[in-house]
């Protein structure tokens, strides 16, 4: 799983002109799903978001997480972060897991984090043709990857 986390003064997300999320201030992750995803990876990912130290605290200085801030989470699928544009000019997006398979990791990724993490969590859909709004506060915007994080 790969997730770019931005931090943000506010995210929304716009379906046929119609909000179906949105946060204050907060984080909006957007969210590559891998084969082989589970709930393994889904609990650290979100242990990881969810603690990430990137808002100020009043020093000025990056100590506070979303959970610290009482921010939000807004998730939004995207299956482009796997896209592998090593070769030639367009994106192979033969990486990640195969619609089906991430349609539901992301669910449960959805369902877990508003069990589990005791802020406003929001969400996309998958496979909508979603317009993301959002303030970048910063910029600040990181990489998480499964695959090199635990």
């Amino acid at each position: 799983m790969r997730i770019v986390v931005q931090r943000t003064k506010y995210a929304r997300c716009v379906i046929d002109g119609e909000c179906v999320g949105s946060i204050e201030r907060g984080i909006l992750a957007l969210i590559g799903i891998n084969t082989g995803d589970d709930i393994n990876v889904i609990d650290n990912m979100l242990k990881k978001m969810s603690t990430l130290r990137i808002f100020e605290d009043e020093n000025d200085k990056m100590n506070l997480s979303v959970r610290d801030i009482n921010g939000g989470i807004l998730l939004i699928p995207n299956f482009t972060i796997y896209a592998d544009a090593r070769k030639g000019t367009r994106p192979s997006f033969a990486m990640g897991a195969k619609p089906e398979e991430a349609k539901e990791i992301f669910e449960k990724m959805v369902k877990r984090a508003k069990e589990t993490l005791d802020i406003k969590v929001e969400s996309g859909v998958f496979q909508a043709d979603m317009k993301i709004e959002l303030l970048n506060d910063g910029p600040v915007t990181i990489l998480l990857d499964s695959d090199k994080t635990f």
